[in-house]
């Protein structure tokens, strides 16, 4: 991938890092994004050795930071051959629990920074690109998190009406829907060590491969749909263990 060019978003932890990683050590050159700022400083650190990680802090929510981001990539890449949205906001909260300011967050986080990321970048993408959102696997759900899976749903939604907008240009959009992955935070921020200990043994029983995914596995994906995967278009691409594929869980 030495002539490659991608932005990932989201792209300083977990499954993102993990993508960006793939990225570099294939050859490719990577503008990678983060809102925390000390875990954008440790990205930085990590791929210090990679010259063709560029990394940029951004609020995927903030219109003026996206705008950044566009300029930031057209000045360093120039053209784009693969656009990864993966960042995204995980509260978990129940119905009762759910207050104006979360859920305006989470929407403008995982729908609306997605949405508008796109539209600010597909100027930059190469004709003949990709697209590839993450969105999450949806066909089993849990409580408390509605509001995180209803953005995640809108995210689905732009995806497809996307790939029959820029067919035009043959650029190819699809979903990328990860089930129980190992990371730092299960997706989850701000879980104690319990629960996240309990999420994961969670993930081991209701998926019916018998364990976690890794980022490993997840970035391998997502270089599929972006470069191998030529004739998809339009769908959502599950790794999950097939955890929502109706394949039931053995005991383990």
């Amino acid at each position: 991938m030495s002539n490659k060019k991608a932005v990932v978003t989201g792209g300083t932890h977990g499954m993102g890092l993990a993508i960006v990683r793939a990225l570099l050590d294939r050859g490719a050159e990577v503008v990678l994004t983060g809102r925390d700022a000390a875990k954008v400083e440790a990205a930085r650190a990590e791929l210090a050795a990679f010259p063709g990680a560029h990394v940029l802090r951004s609020d995927a929510a903030d219109l003026d930071d996206i705008a950044e981001l566009a300029a930031f990539t057209g000045d360093t890449l120039g053209r784009v051959d693969a656009l990864f949205v993966n960042h995204g906001l995980a509260v978990l909260e129940p119905l009762d629990q759910v207050t104006e300011e979360t859920y305006d967050r989470s929407f403008a986080v995982n729908a609306k920074g997605s949405f508008f990321t796109v539209q600010r970048l597909a100027p930059l993408l190469a004709d003949g690109g990709a697209i590839v959102f993450t969105t999450v696997a949806n066909d089993l759900v849990f409580p408390g998190m509605s509001v995180y899976s209803g953005s995640k749903e809108a995210v689905r939604g732009f995806a497809q009406v996307l790939a029959a907008e820029l067919l035009p240009r043959r650029i190819r959009v699809n979903s990328l829907a990860p089930g129980f992955i190992r990371t730092p935070t299960m997706g989850v921020p701000g879980l104690t060590a319990e629960e996240r200990a309990a999420f994961e043994k969670q993930g081991e029983e209701l998926t019916p491969l018998g364990r976690n995914g890794t980022v490993e596995e997840v970035a391998a994906a997502a270089l599929f749909l972006a470069f191998d995967a030529t004739f998809t278009t339009g769908t959502e691409f599950p790794v999950d263990g097939g955890w929502g594929q109706g394949v039931p869980a053995a005991a383990h």
